[in-house]
Parts: structure tokens; C-alpha cells; sequence
């Protein structure tokens, strides 16, 4: 059987949960000679990103099947101790509609996503907002979904012609696999729904999205994630301080254990047990460079800023020669 899945917070002991403050992809045009400094390779951005946030979400396997090279790149790009969400494929949840899913989910676990080995974090899976509550066909979503890497192995092993001979089936550091869902119907807003979700043992997205769609803060796994796509505008509004200040109370709260007293949710008459929990936090505003400003802003009022482990003899090279390259940006060299 898998080892539990390591803790977040690397070389802690700590009661309380692990907080990692991250961003939603890292390859934005506005963000260069802003975030990213003059003069640095775009291929160097995930390397300059990982080194200052622990964890970034990989949208790129939402839109596409991602190649085992890529995922094995951005394993190689990254620190230790750094953590990776994966995006689960709109193939499966916008276009089929998590209805007769099977060949494609195994596609999507034989695609790569065992090279990010010790990196592997939680999978976000994001329902469209046309696709409404169906208890049947979450359960039978949720039945599917692999636990660890075991599991996973299992699952991508029945991928079809599709990723034959570009294939990962391997996963090489054996770890529990969280995974968390993302809804944008209103028919989800009923208590059964949250229930569903404590049975499968499934995260409940914290979405915050300018009102849009619905925002709801029950706690269903041992893990809370949340997305911050902009308070005011989605995906272009930028977080005030005071605006901050709430969401560093409401993680804090949900780190040490509890829940916020205030929390928003689907069903007030059931809490979850009061533990420590993970919690994961990615800033989507990514207009106007405003997604890594407050992801910043957030971690250090937090006391969670990101210091990545200095390279050791036995990094990679291409490690260390994107780390030299970002010290030339930085510097103007």
C-alpha cells in the first residue's frame, strides 16, 4: 500500500495544517518585464515562478493532454518542496460531462502525471456552469477518481491508442491522491451535495468569483482549497489589503482546525470535525499581473512566504542553468 502522502510544509513538525499560497498558471504575456523580469526566456518562467510560490496550479492539462516530457520538465524546472495542483482534462468534464468517462481518464493518468513524482499535489476537477447537480453521475465520477498511486497505475494502464507510446504508467513515489471539485450551477447550493462529497472524500472548491457563481465554504475533505479569481471583476479585480486581511483570517481559521464563524455554507447543520487541515489558496486574477501581487501579498501575512531550498550537487543541470539565467535577468546581465 502507498505511504501517506508527505506533509506540505517540508522538514516542519507542526500541529496545525500546512498553507501554500500559489498562482493559477504561469505563462501570462502581461506579466513579463512586470512579475518577470526583463530580458527573461519564457522557458525560464515556471523556474522563476517556483521559486517564489510554493505551489502553482498546471492549466495546460485542462485544455489538452499533456506529453510525459512536459510533465517530467516541469518536475525537473522546480525546487524541492515545491507542489504542483494538476487541472483535470474539460474533455472529460466539459464535453463529455463526466458521462461514459472511463478511456479518458485513463488517458489522462497514463499522460505524464506520474513524472511529477514527490511534486504530484491535489486535482482540480472544474465542472461548466451549464452542467447541474446529478447525484448519479457524481457518484459514479467520484467512484473513479483514483485515492493514491496505486490506484492511478491501475487506471492509466486502460488508456487506449490515443497516448500509446507516449505514455507514463509508472508512478515511481507511492502517495495518497486528493482531489477537489470546482461548481458554477446553482442546483449544487443543497446540503445533499456537500454530503456526496464527505462520502467520497473530496474537497469542496472555496471559489470566489465577483459573485458569478456559487462561493461556499463547507469543509468535505482533510484538505481546503481555494480559487481567487477577483472579489469585484472576475479574473481582472485585485485584492485590497482589507480584502486580504479576511482571507488570511478565513485560512488561518481553517488551518489551526476550525472554521470561520462566519463560513458561507451549503449545509449549516453539519461542520466538519475540528482537525488541522492543508490548505491551498491559487490567485486567478491574472490580468494586470494582479494574481501574483496578492498571492505574494497573502503568503507573507501569513508568515508562509516561500524560500526555496537551495540547489544541491545533485540538482539537475537544467535546474541550475535556469537559476543562473534568472540571477542574469534579475540583475540586467
Amino acid at each position: 500500500m502507498p505511504s501517506p502522502q508527505p506533509s506540505a510544509c517540508i522538514g516542519e513538525e507542526t500541529v496545525r495544517g500546512c498553507v501554500r499560497i500559489g498562482i493559477s498558471g504561469w505563462r501570462y504575456a502581461p506579466w513579463r518585464g512586470v512579475f518577470y523580469p526583463e530580458g527573461l526566456r519564457q522557458d525560464d518562467e515556471l523556474a522563476f515562478a517556483s521559486r517564489r510560490f510554493s505551489t502553482i496550479e498546471i492549466n495546460g492539462s485542462f485544455y489538452s493532454l499533456q506529453r510525459p516530457e512536459y510533465y517530467q520538465r516541469w518536475h525537473d524546472e522546480t525546487p524541492e518542496g515545491f507542489v504542483f495542483a494538476v487541472k483535470g482534462p474539460r474533455f472529460v468534464t466539459h464535453m463529455l460531462k463526466l458521462r461514459g468517462i472511463e478511456p479518458a481518464m485513463a488517458n489522462f493518468f497514463a499522460s505524464g502525471v506520474a513524472n511529477l513524482r514527490a511534486k504530484l499535489g491535489p486535482f482540480l476537477w472544474q465542472l461548466p456552469p451549464q452542467l447541474g447537480y446529478d447525484r448519479e453521475r457524481l457518484a459514479s465520477f467520484f467512484a473513479m477518481l483514483p485515492r493514491n498511486t496505486d490506484e492511478a497505475a491501475r487506471l492509466a494502464r486502460r488508456r487506449n491508442e490515443k497516448v500509446r507510446g507516449r505514455a507514463r504508467l509508472v508512478f515511481d513515489v507511492p502517495q495518497r491522491l486528493r482531489h477537489c471539485l470546482e461548481v458554477r450551477h446553482p442546483t449544487f447550493v443543497v446540503p445533499e451535495f456537500i454530503a456526496l462529497l464527505r462520502e467520497h472524500d473530496v474537497g469542496l472548491v472555496v471559489a470566489d468569483t465577483a459573485g458569478r457563481w456559487p462561493l461556499a465554504e463547507d469543509v468535505t475533505s482533510d484538505f481546503v482549497y481555494l480559487r481567487l479569481h477577483g472579489d469585484k471583476e472576475l479574473y481582472v479585480s485585485g485584492y485590497t489589503p482589507r480584502a486580504l486581511a479576511a482571507w488570511h483570517a478565513r485560512i488561518a481559521r481553517w488551518r489551526d482546525g476550525g472554521e470561520p464563524e462566519d463560513a458561507r455554507r451549503i449545509d449549516p447543520a453539519h461542520r466538519a470535525p475540528s482537525r488541522p487541515r492543508d490548505v491551498y489558496a491559487y490567485f486567478d486574477n491574472d490580468a494586470k499581473v494582479k494574481a501574483p501581487r496578492d498571492a505574494a501579498r497573502l503568503a507573507r501575512s501569513l508568515g508562509v512566504p516561500w524560500r526555496a531550498p537551495q540547489a544541491t550537487s545533485g540538482s539537475t543541470p537544467p535546474r541550475r542553468t535556469a537559476a543562473s539565467r534568472i540571477n542574469r535577468a534579475r540583475s540586467g546581465g
